[in-house]
C-alpha cells in the first residue's frame, strides 16, 4: 500500500521500478505457464499428422475411432466401424490419436 502512494505521489522513482519487475516476472510466468505448453502441443499434433498413413487407426475430435482409408493434402477419408458402406471425409485437424498399424 505504501509503495502505491510512494508512486502516486512522485517519491518513489525506484518504486516504479519494483513495478515493472513485477509486471514482466507475471508476463514471463503467463509465457512459460500458458503460451509455452500450447506452442509444444500444436507442434506434437503437427508431426503426428504429418506421420498419418493409409490404415492407421484413429481417433477423432468427435470421440469416433475409425481407420483412415485415404489421404489428401488437408483431408482424410474415414472408415467407422464395420460397415463398410461408412466412409467420412474430413479434416485432418479433426483427428487426435493415432495408432499405427501393424
Amino acid at each position: 500500500m505504501t509503495d502505491l502512494l510512494l508512486v502516486a505521489t512522485g517519491n518513489g522513482t525506484g518504486n516504479i521500478l519494483w513495478i515493472v519487475g513485477y509486471i514482466a516476472f507475471f508476463a514471463l510466468l503467463m509465457y512459460f505457464m500458458a503460451i509455452r505448453p500450447q506452442k509444444k502441443r500444436e507442434q506434437q499434433q503437427k508431426a503426428m499428422l504429418e506421420k498419418l498413413e493409409a490404415g492407421d487407426a484413429v481417433l477423432t475430435t468427435a470421440g469416433f475411432y475409425g481407420v483412415v482409408i485415404d489421404i489428401t493434402e488437408d483431408t482424410v477419408i474415414v472408415e467407422f466401424g464395420n460397415n463398410k458402406n461408412c466412409r467420412i471425409p474430413m479434416q485432418k485437424a479433426a483427428i487426435v490419436e493415432v495408432e499405427k498399424a501393424e
